[in-house]
C-alpha cells in the first residue's frame, strides 16, 4: 500500500518545528544556570565555538540523511548505504523510547504543576510548603501515572493529526505562544529590585570561573541540547520542504535554543537575586525556587501560571519530535496506519515509563535498583550517556566517510539553486576531522573516564 508522504508547508513551519525539538526542559532548568556557574558571558562564548563544531555539524548532517531519503530514521541508513548501517537508525528509537520513559514522567510533574498554579494552589507559600508540594507531587503514585499519561496523551493527540495538521499547526501555535510568554515573565523579572545581579550572573564575564571542566561542560551541552543522535532531525527533515537551506536552518535553529534558554534565565534568575534564593538548578530549581518565588510577586500567581505554562509548551514540543521517531518507524517500515502506531507507541511509553516515574525517592519502586540505578536513572543513563554520543559519532562518521561528497553538496545547495559550496565545504572539513574527535571526548566525559 502507497501513501503519498506529508511535508511541511513552508519554510516557517520548518524552523519552528525544528525548534520545537530542540528546545526542552534543558532551556529552563539547566542551561542558564550552567552559563552563570561558569563564567556567564565567557561559558557562553565557548558553548557556541562548540555548537560551531559539534551541534551544527551533526545537524547538518541528520538534515541531510532525512531529506535525501524522505523516510524514518531506519530506513533512511539502508536508502543510502544498505541495511548494515541501519543499526544507527535502530539505535535511535531505542533512546527515543528510553528518553520518553522518564521524561515523560517528569513532563507529568509540569503538567500538575500548570494546574496548580491555575487553581492558585501556591499562594503565600513557605519554602516548607514548597518542598512538601513537590514532595506529595512525584511521591504519589496514582498522581504520578495519571499526570504522565495526560502529558502523552496530549502528545498522541497531536500526532494522531499528522505532520501538517498535528505537528507543524502545533508548532505554530505553541511556539509564538511559548516566546511572548516567556518574555512577559523577564519583563516583570527585571523590574524587581536588585533584579540586576540575575542578569550579570548569566551575562558578565568572569574568567575565573572558565576552566577545563567549562570546556567539557560546553561541550556536552552543545550536543545534548540540540536534540542529536536519536533520530529526531533525520524523521523531521524527511518532512523538509525541497527549498529549505538546510545550513542556514541549522545555524537558526542552534542560535534560536540558545536565546530561548537565556531569555528562560532571565525570567528566573533576576528574581532568584531579588529574594536572596539559593541559585540552584534541575527539579530543586524548577518546583520548589520558583513557585516559591512567583508567590512574593505581585500578580505572582497569574506569573506563574504562564511560566509552567510556557515549561509545559517546551516539554511537549520536545516530546512530540521524540515520540515522531518510533511513529514513523512503525507507519512506514511495519505498514500500520498512523493512528495505531500513535496508540502503540503511547501504551509502550506509558507502560515502561510508569516505571521511571515511580521509582524516584519516596515512591514505591524506588528501592529496585538495577547495576545500583532505579529506572529512572537507568534510562537517563543508557540514553543520555551511551546511546546518544555512540549514535552522534556513528552520524558524524557514516556522512563524513562513507557518503558520497558530491551527493551531499547536491543535497545541501538544493540541487545547486543556493550558491553555498564553500560553506558546503567547511562543514565536511569539520565533520570528518574536528566533530567526531569532539563526539569522542564528550562520550568519554559522559561515562566518567575523562573528568
Amino acid at each position: 500500500m502507497f501513501m503519498k508522504r506529508e511535508r511541511f508547508s513552508s519554510g516557517l513551519a520548518v524552523f519552528l518545528a525544528t525548534l520545537g525539538s530542540a528546545i526542552g526542559l534543558g532551556n529552563i532548568w539547566k542551561f542558564p544556570y550552567i552559563t552563570g556557574m561558569n563564567g556567564g558571558g565567557g561559558f557562553l562564548l565557548i558553548y557556541l565555538i562548540c555548537v560551531l563544531f559539534v551541534g551544527i555539524p551533526i545537524m547538518i548532517s541528520e538534515f541531510f540523511i532525512g531529506r535525501r531519503t524522505r523516510t524514518n530514521a531506519v530506513t533512511a541508513f539502508e536508502k543510502l548505504k544498505g541495511k548494515r548501517w541501519n543499526i544507527i537508525g535502530y539505535m535511535g528509537i531505542i533512546a527515543a523510547l528510553l528518553i520518553m520513559f522518564f521524561y515523560s514522567a517528569v513532563a507529568g510533574w509540569v503538567y500538575s504543576y500548570t494546574f496548580k498554579a491555575l487553581l492558585g494552589q501556591f499562594k503565600n507559600i513557605t519554602i516548607d510548603d514548597s518542598r512538601n508540594i513537590f514532595i506529595n507531587t512525584i511521591t504519589n503514585p496514582l498522581s504520578v501515572i495519571l499526570w504522565q499519561i495526560f502529558a502523552l496523551s496530549i502528545v498522541s493527540a497531536i500526532l494522531i493529526f499528522g505532520v501538517k495538521k498535528g505537528i507543524e499547526r502545533a508548532t505554530k501555535i505553541l511556539m509564538p505562544i511559548l516566546f511572548i510568554l516567556i518574555l512577559i515573565c523577564d519583563i516583570r523579572a527585571l523590574t524587581l529590585n536588585n533584579g540586576i545581579e540575575g542578569v550579570k550572573f548569566l551575562f558578565a564575564i568572569d574568567i575565573s570561573k572558565v576552566k577545563l571542566q567549562s570546556l567539557l561542560t560546553a561541550l556536552g551541552l552543545a550536543f545534548f541540547k540540540l536534540s542529536l543522535g536519536i533520530g529526531t532531525m533525520i524523521t523531521y527533515s524527511s518532512y523538509f520542504t525541497e527549498d529549505t537551506d538546510m545550513i542556514s536552518t541549522s545555524f537558526k535553529v542552534a542560535v534560536s535554543d540558545t536565546i530561548v534558554s537565556l531569555l528562560a534565565g532571565l525570567a528566573i534568575f533576576p528574581a532568584v537575586f531579588s529574594f536572596n534564593m539559593e541559585i540552584g538548578y534541575g527539579p530543586g530549581l524548577l518546583f520548589i525556587t520558583v513557585p516559591l518565588i512567583f508567590s512574593k510577586i505581585p500578580f505572582g500567581e497569574v506569573l506563574l501560571f504562564m511560566f509552567f505554562l510556557l515549561t509545559s509548551i517546551a516539554a511537549t514540543t520536545a516530546m512530540i519530535s521524540i515520540v515522531e521517531v518510533p511513529v514513523a518507524y512503525i507507519v512506514e517500515k511495519r505498514n500500520i496506519n498512523r493512528k495505531a502506531a500513535v496508540l502503540l507507541t503511547t501504551i509502550i511509553i506509558a507502560s515502561i515509563g510508569s516505571l521511571a516515574g515511580l521509582s524516584i525517592e519516596g515512591n514505591v519502586l524506588n528501592s529496585i535498583k538495577i547495576y545500583g540505578k532505579t529506572f529512572f536513572d537507568l534510562f537517563d543513563y543508557l540514553s543520555s550517556n551511551i546511546l546518544l554520543p555512540i549514535g552522534g559519532l556513528l552520524i558524524t562518521i557514516f556522512v563524513g566517510y562513507f557518503v558520497n561528497r558530491d551527493m551531499i553538496e547536491d543535497e545541501l545547495s538544493n540541487k545547486n539553486l543556493l550558491k553555498n559550496k564553500n560553506y558546503a565545504k567547511v562543514y565536511l572539513f569539520i565533520l570528518r576531522y574536528i566533530t567526531p574527535a569532539l563526539v569522542i571526548i564528550i562520550f568519554l566525559a559522559s561515562v566518567g573516564i575523562i573528568k
